[in-house]
């Protein structure tokens, strides 16, 4: 560290106390300590080897890796919302500095997404350009808050540099398969030497030599961990691109633009996270996250048990999952999801004979009417489709299946209460049951067969029921044929019995189904990370050879993807790479023996998800051109250890509306990653913390349009605007709002140290708590009485007493390490806000008790305050003589001698009733006290000569007193 002195150029501020702290000298305080932090590298993590290696001693200590969500950088800039968690992680990094922590605490930006692709279809201004201004401005804002970052660690997703990793991410992820018997991914290569040894049978018969190149592609397609195929997706017309279930609001529109969108069957990319199912879930067990964030994650998840049971159409068959296997004998029709891919199959050129009009919607064809239901469906939300309360909808297909039980034909209906998004897009309905079958049954005129015996006294005639019955408790009846019964059995053992005969039968099976289904990954947008992958003449995909990467965007002339009428359904995307033709086809040569030849290249891009499955790997070692990441580097700073089973970061720092999409997919990622052996953590983030939101008040004129809040005046309890009244809503805080304040319009009236301490100040951090500028000035004051305490503000010199700690009062050493005590486990919980009213009680003490503060008191003090406010700290420690910086100095330790109170309140009851309180000593005994109690006069005056029959004593806070 440099023995330099920033703090001796102070000027003075011309005041009638010339060295009183002001927001002046605050802003010219801070700024001269960040360029100091910056010069020094005061904030530099040394890694264990490699470009970032630096002091063994510091590298010996224990390590803490702490990390907040990578924040968009958006062209509106922050405002005094967004600091929040930023702000909490750089207190606890520099308290956890503070207390012997090598500390790895840095920021980058996520870069890539759809702002800046449509910032620049608007005006022509290329996404990199934007999006690198954007940064600019932001890097500026979050320096002036003195967030104690390690610079050289920060990068942002669109760096080739970085990509290129997530590109070889994605081709590990490609060249893998899940081995359910290891459970684990292993390379692709070990699976072709398996089939091309006979180890594992080729589906079909045959063997591995005879399949073509594109048979071979294909059978590998049905393993890989990442993969292209035709499937169901979320189209968006109006965005022109295709969007993941979780872009989807539950009005069945898109997250951004609020766009419509249908489902439509495209070739898309996709991530096989379902194969990571039960470890995403068994592994939640071991981490530190909030149980509400563990429990989404779950339901998301959505693990359930039961049978898959096979119903036989036409010699082919329609597999159904279903948690109630025992209600199989209640089954009086099938209904597939409109988008299942057996519907066309089953769909004949006409009706069968006998076809009941209500089962035709009206239409000459069963094609016909499959066509119309389908459009009418794909215009529908998921939760629209689910709706209880609507009326159930649907058409015959025109065949029949057998269930398996009893040899029954039932309709297959298509119906959009069914989806393709849970067990296999078809249910085997059991109306009597289930009240959507039931609904839809009645609307249908199709058979109800009660096969639970109520027991609500309803009867067992369905017939006579107004709604469905399903009990968990109930015996089962009308359920048995030739080869098994399952009459008179509990739901338990029933199930036992039906899957039992399933799997003998071979009509079906036990089985674990899921709700999660894989990650769509593909994007039909320019700003995003290209697609490692190039397709020959025969269109098998072919992945680029490590060597190459990264495959960089290229330049094109038009960013947009070709947008439709956003209620057009029957359109297909047309993707912005797709229009440079000397891009998409090229010449190269792969490596493989072959030669160059011939190829087009993907012109989807990965979503914007990519690249923060891993960034918390790139800041381990973010100049590593040779490897993701060296793995002495990755196991120092996220290896498993105690407490630590999987590894991951040690506190990760974000907004609980990510509980679902990042944390999943970097889970997942984390995984492949682990099992492939490139590094050694198998969970990304060991603890998660969810800040709370700032609030402010969305001020509405009387159309609804919100008003400036700044201009908005407040008299007798009412609001308004221009003269105009207006009514007040607590709500989010931003620009659209007119309620955005910026972090660096309080920097400039009271500096970043007022405002670290107010957001800290204002409540836990993992409540929401409203914005209230007027309350800031209370934290400012705070620190104008330490200023006080310190420095003369006449002078400019010390006001502190050059004494002895054996030389300070008792009373200011009890204040003292009571206020050391209580902040350092505040600090070390997170709980900012009950530290800073510890430091300003102790603050207090010292004012009140006047004169000027011994020294040992006033360093003390200045180190509790260091994590919040490390401007003035540094300041201050520097006025007290101190050359070093105050961000690596030791935290305070308390002397346990004066953290125990001399004396603590007893309360003395009578009948439950306090009648006295005693001053007693900490370690005072039970007899002792009871004796103390029973002499106190006005315990005897409340007694008034009463005898006792009992007396309970919990030294040395209660008394309990029972008169005879």
């Amino acid at each position: 560290m440099s023995e330099t002195n920033p703090a001796a150029t102070a000027p003075v501020t011309a005041d009638a106390a010339p060295h009183r702290y002001t927001a002046a000298m605050a802003a010219e305080i801070e700024a001269r300590w960040q360029d100091f932090w910056d010069a020094e590298g005061t904030y530099a993590a040394p890694n264990p080897k490699g470009d970032l290696a630096g002091d063994p001693e510091l590298v010996a200590r224990p390590k803490k890796f702490i990390m907040d969500m990578f924040p968009y950088p958006s062209g509106a800039g922050l405002h005094v919302g967004h600091p929040l968690g930023y702000i909490a992680t750089d207190v606890f990094a520099r308290f956890q500095r503070m207390t012997g922590h090598n500390v790895l605490h840095t920021l980058g930006f996520d870069a890539f997404g759809l702002p800046a692709e449509q910032y620049a279809v608007q005006t022509g201004t290329h996404p990199r350009a934007s999006t690198e201004a954007n940064m600019k401005n932001m890097v500026s804002q979050l320096r002036r808050l003195g967030l104690g970052h390690d610079k050289r660690r920060s990068f942002a997703t669109i760096d080739p540099e970085y990509y290129k990793w997530t590109q070889w991410i994605f081709l590990q992820i490609f060249n893998s398969w899940y081995d359910d018997e290891a459970k684990r991914a292993r390379p692709v290569s070990e699976l072709v030497a398996q089939f091309d040894s006979g180890e594992r049978a080729v589906p079909g018969g045959g063997t591995w030599s005879a399949l073509t190149e594109a048979e071979r592609a294909d059978l590998l397609g049905e393993y890989r961990l990442a993969y292209a195929s035709d499937a169901p997706v979320n189209w968006c017309p109006g965005l022109g691109t295709v969007l993941a279930n979780e872009e989807v609001t539950a009005d069945g529109r898109s997250e951004r633009g609020n766009f419509p969108v249908f489902k439509s069957k495209l070739r898309q990319w996709n991530m096989r996270i379902t194969a990571y199912a039960d470890r995403l879930l068994d592994d939640l067990d071991q981490l530190d996250w909030p149980e509400a964030i563990k429990l989404q994650q779950r339901n998301w998840i959505g693990r359930s048990e039961g049978a898959r049971v096979d119903f036989p159409v036409d010699g082919e068959r329609i597999t159904v999952f279903t948690t109630r296997p025992d209600t199989l004998f209640g089954a009086t029709y099938m209904v597939l999801a409109p988008e299942h891919p057996l519907v066309e199959k089953f769909t004949p050129a006409a009706w069968p004979e006998g076809t009941r009009d209500a089962w035709t919607g009206g239409h000459a064809t069963p094609t016909e009417a499959v066509a119309a239901y389908r459009a009418q469906a794909a215009s529908k939300s998921d939760v629209e489709r689910q709706a209880e309360a609507k009326d159930k909808t649907g058409v015959f297909i025109g065949a029949y299946a057998t269930n398996p039980v009893n040899g029954e034909q039932v309709p297959v209906f298509v119906a959009d209460y069914v989806l393709m998004g849970y067990g296999t897009g078809a249910i085997m309905a059991v109306p009597a049951g289930d009240q959507r079958d039931f609904e839809f049954a009645r609307a249908f005129e199709l058979p109800i067969r009660c096969i639970v015996e109520p027991t609500d006294g309803r009867g067992t005639d369905p017939s006579t029921w107004e709604s469905a019955f399903a009990s968990y408790d109930a015996k089962i009846m009308n359920s048995s044929n030739d080869e098994v019964s399952l009459d008179g059995l509990g739901v338990v053992e029933a199930k036992e019995r039906i899957t039992e005969w399933l799997e003998r039968t071979g009509a079906g099976a036990g089985t674990v189904n899921f709700r999660l289904r894989d990650w769509l990954f593909s994007r039909q947008r320019y700003w995003g990370e290209p697609f490692p992958i190039v397709y020959d003449e025969d269109g098998i995909a072919h992945p680029l050879p490590a060597s190459i990467l990264p495959l960089e965007l290229p330049e094109v002339e038009d960013y947009s993807p070709r947008t439709f009428d956003p209620d057009d359904a029957d359109t297909k995307p047309e993707t912005p790479l797709s229009r440079n033709e000397d891009w998409v086809h090229v010449t190269l040569d792969l490596g493989d023996g072959r030669g160059p030849r011939r190829y087009r290249r993907e012109t989807n891009t990965m979503p914007n998800w990519a690249g923060s499955c891993w960034y918390e790997l790139r800041y381990l070692d973010p100049h590593n051109s040779e490897q993701l990441v060296d793995p002495e580097i990755e196991q120092y700073w996220m290896g498993p250890r105690e407490g630590l089973p999987h590894g991951g970061v040690d506190l990760y720092v974000g907004g609980a509306e990510h509980a679902v999409l990042h944390l999943l997919y970097a889970r997942f990622w984390s995984k492949v990653l682990f099992d492939l052996g490139h590094v050694s953590s198998a969970e990304p983030f060991h603890k998660l913390f969810n800040q709370g939101m700032i609030q402010a008040y969305v001020y509405r004129d009387s159309r609804g349009i919100a008003v400036p809040a700044a201009e908005v005046e407040e008299r007798d309890g009412a609001y308004f605007h221009q003269g105009e009244k207006v009514s007040r809503l607590l709500g989010k805080m931003g620009k659209s709002l007119k309620n955005a304040v910026t972090p660096d319009e309080i920097c400039a009236e009271y500096g970043a140290d007022t405002l670290r301490l107010y957001e800290m100040a204002m409540g836990p951090l993992d409540v929401s708590r409203p914005w209230d500028t007027r309350a800031v000035v209370g934290q400012f004051r705070l620190l104008q009485r330490l200023w006080r305490n310190v420095v003369d503000e006449d002078t400019g010199r010390l006001s502190v007493a050059d004494v002895a700690e054996t030389d300070v009062d008792a009373d200011t050493l009890r204040a003292l390490h009571k206020a050391i005590d209580g902040v350092r486990q505040d600090l070390e919980g997170m709980r900012f806000n009950t530290a800073i009213a510890k430091v300003t009680e102790l603050n207090n003490h010292l004012t009140k008790v006047g004169g000027p503060v011994p020294r040992p008191v006033a360093e003390r003090l200045v180190l509790l305050v260091a994590p919040l406010a490390p401007h003035v700290a540094e300041e201050l420690w520097r006025k007290l003589g101190h050359t070093s910086s105050v961000v690596h100095e030791d935290f305070p330790v308390a002397d346990p001698a004066y953290v125990v109170d001399e004396t603590v309140t007893c309360v003395v009851q009578i009948k439950g009733k306090v009648k006295a309180r005693l001053e007693v000593s900490p370690s005072v005994s039970e007899e002792d006290l009871e004796k103390a109690a029973l002499a106190d006069e006005k315990v005897v005056a409340a007694l008034g000569g009463a005898g006792i029959r009992k007396v309970i004593v919990r030294a040395p806070k209660l008394v309990n007193i029972v008169p005879a």
